[in-house]
């Protein structure tokens, strides 16, 4: 699997992190039409609603936004239209009977090209978070913060 810091990312899904406790990641590629490989070249993409599931014994993205391509023509892309992901069978058998448990979801994490500049997903199998989980999340990060900061000062 290739790292994601030797690729060029074009979205992070920032919310995923905090409103849900990733479990695994998985990277997945994805099927994709000239138009939108090129609206992701542009670095459009909103990942930030987008969930995966199954259809047609394959996983798809659903809800996944890449804006209509400024240079398309007649044959533009839909910008929300389900796309297939591409993972191996035996993966594939396992996220989908990970998500069938309840309170799991697939959710993607970032999405990026590879260093062959193919699109790439990095999908995180999440379970939710409840409102106190959240809260500890935002305690910790704020104390890392005024941690770094009290350093800082002290550095001086």
């Amino acid at each position: 699997m290739n790292d994601v810091s030797q690729s060029k990312t074009i979205s992070f899904n920032r919310k995923a992190r905090f409103e849900y406790s990733i479990e695994e990641e998985f990277e997945a590629g994805i099927v994709l039409v000239g138009t939108e490989v090129k609206s992701l070249r542009q670095g459009k993409v909103n990942i930030s609603d987008a969930h995966a599931g199954e259809k047609e014994d394959a996983i798809w993205i659903f809800n996944l936004n890449i804006p209509e391509y400024s240079g398309g023509n007649r044959f533009n892309h839909e910008p929300r239209r389900p796309r297939k992901l591409l993972l191996h069978k035996k993966q594939m058998k396992k996220l989908m009977g990970r998500v069938k448990t309840k309170g799991v979801t697939l959710i993607p994490l970032s999405f990026y090209f590879n260093s062959r500049g193919i699109a790439k997903i990095k999908l995180g199998l999440a379970t939710g978070k409840k409102d106190y989980e959240k809260r500890d999340t935002i305690k910790k990060r704020e104390w890392e913060r005024d941690k770094a900061r009290i350093m800082r000062e002290k550095n001086k």
